[in-house]
């Protein structure tokens, strides 16, 4: 018999939730340090893209190792024999509250809800980045079910003691602070040194 090596992959998921660009970054980023990438991106999302960039899909797939469409719930990564030999993490972001809702309540009608599912399910890493505000009750309770599942909720909310000059330095320090939490730690965020 023999051993299977397994490789390091990850899983995008981009919503239709505002804040694309975080989505855009992050398999950006992916794809300069020539990480293999699934993407997945949403009905939603592709209207957002559109809307907020002036962006197709076609210009994202050229930045993905595999594109998967999101109503392909026969993918590979829907299954758990393919991400937990191959898939070290998933990240979606933007997270709309429409996915977080899905994701919380293990309805798995679109990829990104069944490959989160399936990562979770695996003990593989998962951030949702829910870009929402504010938040009620109900989202709350949702984010609070997954936290308690070891899920990193991560609002993409911008440090200002940083000093931003640009909308790329915020985009850059979110994605940056977003990359670690599935121990991809990259130049992108201006770390904090102390006040000496």
């Amino acid at each position: 018999m023999k051993r299977v090596e397994p490789r390091e992959e990850y899983i995008l998921g981009i919503t239709g939730a505002s804040g694309v660009v975080l989505g855009i970054r992050t398999l950006e980023v992916f794809h300069a340090l020539s990480l293999p990438v699934h993407l997945i991106v949403s009905e939603g999302a592709k209207i957002t893209l559109q809307e907020e960039t002036g962006r197709g899909v076609e210009d994202l797939k050229r930045l993905a190792t595999f594109f998967h469409d999101d109503r392909d719930l026969g993918a590979s990564i829907s299954s758990g024999s393919y991400v937990s030999p191959n898939v070290a993490a998933m990240i979606v972001v933007p997270c709309s509250v429409k996915s977080l809702a899905a994701i919380a309540a293990g309805y798995s009608d679109t990829l990104i809800a069944r490959s989160a599912g399936v990562v979770l399910k695996e003990g593989k890493r998962l951030v949702l980045v829910v870009r929402e505000s504010p938040f009620h009750a109900i989202h709350l309770e949702q984010m609070l079910t997954l936290a308690r599942s070891g899920v990193r909720i991560v609002p993409p909310v911008p440090p200002f003691y940083q000093k931003p000059q640009t909308v790329d330095d915020v985009v850059n320090q979110i994605v940056g602070r977003v990359l670690d939490q599935i121990g991809l730690y990259t130049d992108l965020p201006n770390r904090w040194q102390g006040t000496g």
